[in-house]
């Protein structure tokens, strides 16, 4: 008794047969591929976990950190705190600068795990379509020839039957098929937009680290030409101290008296009503030290007896972000002028909705006139640090943030100050000065 043997002979049967062939090696083709990715994304993953780990041992030490400059920065003003203020900003920087660098490891390996897992996708895409055209011929062909001219061809109405029936589940194979690779593209699609949104992280998280060991730098000479002006003494520290203050309110003065003597004219319409949430914080923790307006404080350091922004307390080196997306309209330092005790290291942020935001005393700038900014965009780094290039009048570590009417300020050079005649700085007419508070989200 002879074994059944299951033959094809229909030249059609044999064509159907070799392409179910070419599909499902095409599929075992692709799986030995995916599981060769497999084995180099869970690495991947491996890796990222491990830097993640890391990462929060290092954000640990970050706080506490911070928590050992807040204490320094609360203590009286002398020359060993302004010292101490110093050394540990440094220590604290550095561990920013490790934190930013880990950020970069983390972003770049998930630049990688989704490059692997894109080149699944494609090489998947690539493989199938060749099978995928062959059968979709095959189908059309048999589909747009009537029954009765296969029955009248063939000499066994068996074949005719089988072939029908092979090739409906042919294109109920395909059908699959072709859902799973626009599924596949759709995937594929959104990991390139995620790798593009990733790559621009990276330039920022670079542009960050650049902007962070700029401000470790500062510090370190700040330290030094503190040390020598004093010539290490506490009432050489105290005289300067007293001479800073001096000279501020001499600019301060001159700012005031300028800025009255401005007649710009103004049109309410196009200042946004006052509304909580239309700007963002500038900075992650929020603690104010200062309010607008005449407050105590201010009546005792500015000669207008007003303060034209909010103080926030910022430990050297805080990243300051952008309150409203916009342009950068300037950027500039004052302390480029010695003896010019005003913003130092300044921004100033043009928005699309009539106002404009400034943000004063910082250590480092990470932007440009001309550029645009997106809300929440780091911008720069808190500085006030006394002694810090870039610090301006600042008797201690702070970011001061401005509002204005957008059509009421202007940068321009300040010629007509006793002490900042070479500098530009944002100018405005005294009715063009916002509450930032009335913007900022409610406290």
């Amino acid at each position: 008794m002879t074994n059944p043997k299951f033959e094809i002979r229909n030249p059609k049967q044999i064509k159907i047969f070799k392409i179910l062939i070419l599909i499902l090696f095409s599929a075992s083709c692709f799986g030995f591929r995916a599981f060769v990715h497999a084995a180099s994304s869970t690495e991947l993953s491996s890796q990222i976990e491990n830097v993640r780990r890391e990462r929060e041992e290092l954000v640990a030490e970050q706080r506490r950190l911070q928590a050992e400059l807040e204490k320094v920065n609360a203590e009286s003003q002398t020359l060993g705190t302004a010292v101490k203020s110093l050394d540990t900003t440094k220590k604290k920087l550095a561990a920013d600068i490790k934190v930013t660098q880990s950020k970069i490891s983390s972003t770049d390996l998930s630049i990688k795990a989704l490059e692997n897992s894109m080149t699944d996708k494609e090489e998947k895409i690539g493989a199938h379509e060749k099978a995928i055209g062959l059968a979709i011929q095959t189908v059309s062909r048999y589909d747009t020839r009537p029954l009765w001219v296969d029955l009248l061809a063939s000499a066994n109405f068996s074949d005719v039957w089988r072939d029908r029936t092979q090739l409906e589940g042919l294109s109920a194979t395909l059908k699959d098929e072709v859902d799973n690779l626009r599924e596949t593209r759709n995937i594929l699609g959104e990991e390139k937009k995620k790798k593009e949104e990733a790559k621009k992280k990276i330039v920022n998280l670079q542009g960050e680290l650049k902007g962070q060991k700029v401000v470790v730098e500062e510090s370190q000479k700040a330290k030094e030409r503190l040390l020598a002006e004093t010539k290490n003494k506490e009432a050489e520290y105290q005289k300067m101290l007293a001479e800073n203050l001096e000279r501020q309110r001499q600019s301060d003065a001159d700012l005031f008296r300028l800025e009255s003597e401005l007649k710009i004219t103004l049109d309410p319409s196009l200042i946004p009503d006052a509304r909580h949430s239309l700007l963002s914080w500038p900075l992650e923790t929020i603690f104010i030290t200062q309010r607008f307006g005449r407050t105590a404080g201010a009546a005792r350091l500015y000669a207008s007896g007003s303060h034209n922004g909010v103080d926030f307390r910022a430990s050297q080196g805080t990243p300051v972000k952008a309150m409203l997306s916009g342009v950068i309209e300037g950027e500039g330092n004052t302390d480029e002028q010695r003896g010019c005790y005003s913003y130092g290291r300044w921004i100033l942020i043009k928005h699309g909705n009539g106002l404009s935001s400034v943000y004063a005393h910082l250590s480092a700038p990470l932007v440009r006139a001309g550029e645009s900014v997106e809300t929440g965009q780091v911008i720069g780094y808190s500085g006030g640090t006394p002694r810090v290039f870039g610090s301006g009048y600042s008797t201690g570590p702070h970011l001061h943030v401005g509002l204005f009417a957008s059509q009421g300020v202007t940068v321009r050079q300040f010629t007509t100050s006793k002490g900042c005649k070479q500098v530009f700085i944002p100018l405005a007419d005294v009715r063009a000065y916002l509450d930032p508070l009335a913007y900022l989200p409610a406290i």
